[in-house]
């Protein structure tokens, strides 16, 4: 089975841990009108995503949830690396954990 490429320009991660040694990375993509944030795995698998209207909104619910800006937090980045392209379409073994809000604050 072929996995389908995932196209994202941007590389101003955000991540979250969420379990020792696993961490979900985020990235915020413009696309025409919405931007729409890419949720990823440590090997580079996109397993979720949500759009929103601007990149300000996409940014405040991304810290809301729990996520910090990498560029921003120099102690994560001593011992944690970011997901490289290229992305991948995948998927969470507990499905859609964002979008379908079982793990998302609005």
């Amino acid at each position: 089975m072929t996995e389908k490429s995932i196209e994202i320009s941007n590389n101003d991660y955000w991540f979250k841990v969420v379990d020792m040694l696993q961490q979900n990375w985020a990235l915020i993509e413009s696309n025409e009108n919405e931007y729409i944030i890419y949720f990823i795995g440590d090997t580079s698998g996109v397993f979720d995503q949500m759009a929103f209207v601007n990149s300000e909104e996409a940014e405040r619910q991304l810290r809301k949830n729990g996520f910090s800006r990498y560029a921003e937090d120099t102690k994560a980045q001593e011992f944690i690396i970011p997901p490289s392209p290229p992305f991948y379409e995948s998927t969470h073994p507990n499905g859609p954990i964002y979008s379908s809000g079982r793990f998302w604050t609005r």
